[in-house]
């Protein structure tokens, strides 16, 4: 028999942090050079590196025995405890009623996606998970390009919205910023939010690089500024390391209670729930502590020296410019200076350009412009600067806090070798492209004179 798949999901393209596992995998398999065994310089895979906290672990171990159903919103003690969260870090008021729970923020805002109607707008560049979720649903969508400084203008905002002939738009806002790094403060956000009334705009706000804020006291909730017209996503991946455990949430806006019983058939339809231990456990993590609060701090801090220097090597490169991370563990390197020379060796799209990195001798893994919906042809990417032990690097800031600027940057060295390595690879591609570049000139102008 033979089977026929839904058109619907041929269309459907895998997503780009797959596709690239499956490029590295079989580039490890081709290469027959025998440095290839040493892997890749990696900085394309976006996960924290750090240790699952040990309250965590516990509370998973000691409630490895329930095995009935949850509630379909979650368990009452896990919903509780992010209440209390949100009001202590976030200084927002939300009632556990408000929050439903869900296996990753990446399947709530798909949901979200589900039962909300109208166009959505999708600032670029972006999440490379956004758009394959935006498309498998069928919705009609417009992106809106951002400017020099890569956050959303609210006036480009407005402009879009006024095109749109939809009762209702909706707007994936991204704070912290996946991939630049970069934070919107408060009067961005209220600038915004002026314009999401004004125009009939819902906001999911994803926010699960809000703890990794690096000065913490900067980071502003959308939910704060716009309660009545906001979805707040967050939950365990990001700033617990725990991707791998399954769990985010959602903040409904206020007075969205017909909105809250559509989306609990969703989920009862889809999922049910998510696993009764692993919501056991996530109490521990979203409940206030001391051990918690560490955690965060450390964490934060450990990702803020590496993105500074991540940021200070790639911008000392010639040519190269980066966003200048806030928060999160990624930037966006703009490599577009050499659009020229990558042109005249045949490399015409971001695509070719990751290719170009990843093969002998550079063996460096980045994630090209065209997956974070940018033109095929804008030579950015994401770099994320989280390729070392985390369990032992987080031992080590314990043992010895680098204060001065040359005490990070030994820090960096120490315990970041490959972070350090990948860097000089790509100054080494950019070096030995325009060598190439200079000496095909040459040699055309030889020719030249010789013909003459």
């Amino acid at each position: 028999m033979k089977f026929v798949v839904d058109q619907q999901v041929e269309d459907i393209e895998m997503p780009e942090n797959l596709k690239l596992n499956t490029f590295l995998q079989e580039f490890h398999s081709d290469c027959p050079n025998s440095e290839c065994n040493f892997g890749f310089y990696g900085f394309a895979f976006g996960q924290s590196p750090f240790p699952v906290p040990k309250l965590i672990q516990d509370e998973l171990i000691k409630n490895a025995d329930k095995g009935a159903y949850a509630a379909v919103p979650g368990i009452p003690e896990l919903r509780s405890a992010i209440s209390k969260y949100n009001k202590h870090y976030f200084g927002m008021d939300v009632s556990p009623e408000r929050i439903y729970v869900g296996p990753g923020t990446k399947e709530l805002i798909f949901n979200l996606l589900e039962i909300l109607h109208g166009t959505v707008i999708l600032p670029t560049p972006a999440w490379l998970g956004y758009l394959p979720q935006i498309r498998f649903l069928k919705k009609n969508y417009h992106m809106l390009p951002t400017r020099a400084n890569k956050k959303i203008v609210p006036n480009d905002l407005r402009k879009l919205a006024l095109r749109l002939q939809d009762r209702q738009k909706i707007l994936i806002l991204n704070n912290p910023h996946n991939p630049t790094g970069l934070l919107y403060d408060r009067l961005e956000l209220e600038e915004i939010a002026d314009v999401c009334r004004e125009q009939n705009i819902a906001v999911i706000s994803d926010e699960i690089y809000a703890l990794t804020t690096y000065d913490f006291s900067k980071f502003v909730s959308m939910g704060k500024i716009y309660p009545e017209g906001t979805f707040v996503t967050n939950g365990l991946s990001k700033s617990h390391a725990a991707g791998g455990y399954r769990l985010g949430y959602v903040i409904f806006p206020q007075h969205a209670i017909d909105l809250r019983r559509q989306f609990k058939k969703i989920l009862a339809t889809e999922y049910t729930a998510v696993s009764t231990p692993i919501q056991h456990a996530a109490v521990a993590g979203f409940e206030i502590s001391k051990e918690m609060d560490e955690y965060f701090v450390h964490t934060r801090n450990i990702h803020q020296i590496m993105g500074e220097y991540t940021y200070h090597a790639l911008t000392a490169i010639d040519g190269v410019r980066a966003t200048k991370p806030d928060a999160t563990f990624y930037l966006l390197a703009d490599f577009n200076a050499f659009a020229t020379d990558l042109q005249k060796a045949k490399i015409n799209t971001s695509q070719k350009l990751s290719e170009s990195l990843i093969v002998h001798p550079y063996h460096t893994a980045i994630v090209g412009g065209d997956s974070l919906v940018l033109e095929r042809t804008d030579f950015s990417a994401r770099i994320a600067y989280v390729d070392y032990d985390g369990v032992k690097v987080y031992q080590e800031y314990l043992a010895n806090k680098p204060k001065s600027s040359f005490e990070k940057i030994e820090f960096v060295k120490k315990n970041a070798p490959k972070v350090v390595a990948g860097i000089d690879m790509i100054a080494d591609f950019f070096t030995n492209l325009r060598k190439d570049a200079l000496q095909e000139l040459q040699i055309k102008k030889s020719s030249m004179i010789a013909s003459n």
